[in-house]
């Protein structure tokens, strides 16, 4: 190939050149911005939204890979619940939510029954009351464009003026670790018009969880809360129509709650809803306590059951139903990550501000005397917040966790570098009261200023008892109230004044609410993925009062790694951000890990079916189904009421 002769420029002698050079090298930086701005410019208009840009589901999907497309319609299945309740108004401090309450509500972004929507994929979210969403690479907004068909049950169309009510009514009047924690992040709603929506995002602050947070809003309608004068904060059980598959059928308070299709609802063939949301009804059936409500079960009083006590799974479903396959007992695979519950220290309580107090109060925990005699050693320990996930720490902290970690300086405890993430104790499962720990916690009691005086009972050096009060729910079950009862008796022969609060379920919520406790069985939300939520379970602000917070947790560390995580600006800093949180939260050991189970323990009258179950949802409201003819068998064997 030729080479092109070089270019010859002609100039003026009579002029010096310089004009013509500065003239294109204005031109040339012109281009340049011009450039840059339109680079800025290219907003990402989609379907749905990962931080990362990264979305299994195409723009033309038609259903999710888990459903079944072809699910037929119908039936009903029902579900038993324990305790009370004297509210349909879920979002209110006030009374005591009824079960499914939500279950009404449409956001932007979807959800499902009871379950993530999709399931099989984690960080990913589809529009729903919306067709498609804007934002620009910064992420500084995000413009919603909604669906025009969307309808209230009341036949009144979603606008982008129920959405900003809906955004504003949360600040206004609902919980107050979320609104304080979202007005620093969003300052600014607009409507562009009736379907048309624009949320601004403060400067200076991480992008993540901000649009996933405005578009899963629940979606109230404001001409009804204007026209009757509701609240949010209050107690009642009149409810606003939803934009749901569902709404409500019956309401007898303590006794019963029972969803109904809609069968004019507007989203049932839009592919989110492909599959789903088969069942015509959905009941929920209130019992006091965890025999009456398995009584009921066997006899046909209600149809699936989720079971969570290991003593039932391992002896109570030998009943003849069982044996002649009316009633299906089903394990099913569970990929998420356990729940981290366990027993709660509430950091609030002087005494337990002690680390030695906390770490002497664990060694009366007694995992494998417990899993082996109460819980038929159907269960593993759980040590992690992560439990099971490449998210979880293991050993001394290596490569980019460690390098985050010496990052922090001061912040991070020389320690923690140098050991191998926390993991629980070990005890004997012979007897209840391991010899070697319980010498291990009477020496850190000591330490931490709790003698045995002459009586054998531990006082500090003003002659006050060591005394910690554990709250239990009284309509729990049989199993982990036994746990808890062993668990106190050993305390107290540490010389530790344990006492056990059995208290009804309203009384148990309120106390909980206020945090009338020194230890409670109770949990945290795992995380696989890094976003704004994770400061209001363990942040330091909201502390004091967050009700995702139950021990009070404020740590400096903690905030620390959680606003690394939400800087990341890869999914491999994120990881290692969260590994070294999940190491942390373990290192300032505000709660005593129990245990955890890694499938789904299930059981249902023969007349569902399912598909294969997704990683992240066992699903039964959401994607399962109503077989008829299953049910006619059933029906003429007498084996449901």
């Amino acid at each position: 190939m030729r080479t092109p002769p070089a270019r010859t420029i002609a100039c003026n002698p009579t002029r010096p050149a310089w004009p013509y050079w500065m003239g294109l090298l204005i031109l040339g930086v012109a281009m340049l911005i011009a450039g840059a701005a339109a680079a800025q410019e290219e907003n990402i208009k989609s379907h749905g939204y990962s931080f990362y840009g990264d979305l299994t589901y195409g723009p033309d999907y038609t259903h999710f890979n888990y459903v079944n497309p072809d699910a037929p319609k119908g039936g009903e299945i029902s579900l038993s619940t324990l305790g009370t309740f004297d509210s349909m108004n879920p979002y209110s401090r006030k009374g005591r939510g009824g079960a499914l309450s939500t279950v009404m509500f449409e956001s932007l972004l979807g959800e499902g029954v009871n379950a993530v929507a999709p399931a099989d994929v984690y960080s990913e979210y589809y529009c729903l009351l919306c067709e498609s969403l804007e934002y620009p690479p910064g992420k500084e907004w995000v413009i919603f464009y909604m669906r025009p068909e969307a309808r209230f049950s009341n036949g009144d169309p979603v606008t982008a003026h129920d959405i900003a009510f809906s955004h504003n009514l949360l600040l206004d009047q609902g919980l107050k670790s979320y609104a304080d924690a979202v007005r620093k992040m969003i300052p600014k709603v607009e409507v562009i018009d009736d379907h048309t929506i624009k949320f601004y995002f403060a400067e200076g602050i991480s992008r993540r969880s901000l649009i996933e947070q405005v578009g899963g809003v629940p979606a109230w309608s404001k001409t009804w809360y204007e026209k009757t004068g509701a609240r949010l904060d209050e107690s009642r059980l009149e409810t606003s129509p939803g934009s749901g598959p569902y709404t409500i059928e019956e309401v007898d308070v303590n006794r019963r709650i029972v969803y109904k299709r809609n069968p004019d609802y507007w989203g049932k063939d839009l592919p989110f809803n492909e599959g789903r949301n088969n069942f015509d009804r959905i009941r929920i059936e209130y019992f006091g306590d965890e025999n009456s409500a398995f009584e009921a079960f066997k006899a046909g009083e209600y149809t699936f059951r989720s079971e969570g006590n290991s003593k039932q799974w391992a002896t109570a479903y030998d009943f003849p139903k069982v044996d002649n396959g009316y009633v299906v007992k089903e394990e099913l695979p569970d990929g998420a990550p356990p729940t981290p519950n366990g027993i709660v220290f509430n950091l609030g309580r002087e005494v337990l501000q002690d680390k030695r107090v906390r770490q002497a109060v664990s060694l009366g925990f007694n995992f494998e005397w417990t899993n082996e005699s109460l819980q038929y050693g159907l269960f593993k320990q759980r040590a992690s917040f992560t439990q099971d996930t490449p998210l979880m720490a293991t050993g001394v902290p290596e490569g980019a966790e460690l390098e985050l970690l010496q990052s922090l300086g001061d912040l991070v405890p020389a320690e923690m570098l140098t050991e191998a993430a926390v993991i629980p104790h070990t005890s004997k499962p012979e007897r209840l009261l391991d010899r070697r720990n319980a010498r291990a916690a009477m020496k850190l009691l000591d330490e931490a200023g709790w003698p045995v005086s002459d009586d054998g009972k531990r006082r500090n050096a003003a002659g006050e008892r060591l005394r910690l009060t554990f709250l239990l729910n009284s309509s729990g079950s049989a199993t982990l109230s036994a746990v808890v009862e062993n668990f106190m008796s050993n305390l107290d022969a540490m010389g530790i004044e344990a006492v056990l609060e059995k208290v009804d379920a309203s009384q148990y919520t309120s106390r909980e609410r206020d945090r009338d406790y020194d230890l409670v069985f109770d949990g945290y939300s795992a995380f696989l993925g890094t976003g704004t939520g994770l400061m209001q379970r363990f942040g330091s602000e909201d502390a004091a009062y967050s009700l995702f917070n139950p021990a009070g947790l404020a740590s400096p560390l903690v905030d620390a790694l959680i606003e690394q995580s939400l800087r990341a600006n890869s999914r491999e800093e994120e990881e290692a951000a969260l590994r070294a949180l999940d190491r942390a939260l373990r290192y300032e050991f505000f709660m005593i890990p129990v245990w955890y189970n890694d499938v789904h323990w299930v059981a249902y009258y023969d007349q569902y079916a399912h598909p294969e179950i997704p990683p992240y949802a066992l699903g039964y409201l959401d994607f399962w189904w109503f077989e008829e003819e299953k049910a006619a068998v059933l029906r003429d064997a007498g084996a449901l009421r």
